[in-house]
């Protein structure tokens, strides 16, 4: 398993760390059988990713043992957008790896200095998602995560454009709808 640092994960503003500490609290009222958690918004930009982000840091943060995997494998900026970085070298293989084959949950699964908080990234995105999601290494990799880990939280596609979330929230226990104010 690889460490990774996240440079860009900062700490947001207070008003919206206690709105995600509200929904963190709320995602804990669901109850002991509900782990693996898909986030996802309608549209492009409403914020899901910054969302599914801060909820996974604050579960980690208070002692849940939680994975970040990012399911949007058509267009991921997650790597980008949190600078996402090996120690050593750079990342090569991700999420889409994992669900073509080739490559195994300890290849792609990172860890970072949370200690509770360990992440699987997308670090290559591929035209071909629908097929990657249809096979039974998506419910093989949900599964998994599921019994390793307190919180298994999925950063989806937006709905509007893609199918995906469909068939990743076949998989999950509960959803969390993103929706831009305004």
């Amino acid at each position: 398993m690889e460490k990774v640092t996240m440079g860009n994960l900062t700490d947001p503003p207070y008003a919206v760390e206690e709105a995600v500490n509200r929904l963190r609290v709320n995602v804990g009222f669901w109850g002991s059988d509900v782990r693996k958690v898909m986030v996802g918004s309608s549209m492009p930009n409403e914020g899901k990713s910054f969302v599914t982000m801060q909820l996974w840091r604050q579960m980690a943060l208070a002692g849940m043992k939680s994975i970040l995997v990012d399911m949007d494998l058509r267009k991921s900026t997650i790597v980008e957008k949190y600078g996402i970085a090996p120690e050593k070298g750079k990342l090569t293989k991700g999420t889409s790896h994992y669900l073509s084959g080739t490559a195994e949950i300890p290849e792609v699964v990172c860890r970072t200095d949370m200690k509770d908080g360990d992440i699987l990234p997308n670090v290559e995105n591929v035209v071909n998602a629908a097929i990657l999601l249809e096979g039974k290494r998506l419910e093989e990799l949900l599964r998994k995560l599921g019994e390793e880990y307190r919180y298994v939280f999925l950063d989806i596609p937006p709905m509007e454009l893609v199918s995906d979330g469909e068939r990743i929230g076949n998989l999950c226990d509960g959803a969390v709808l993103v929706v831009r104010g305004g």
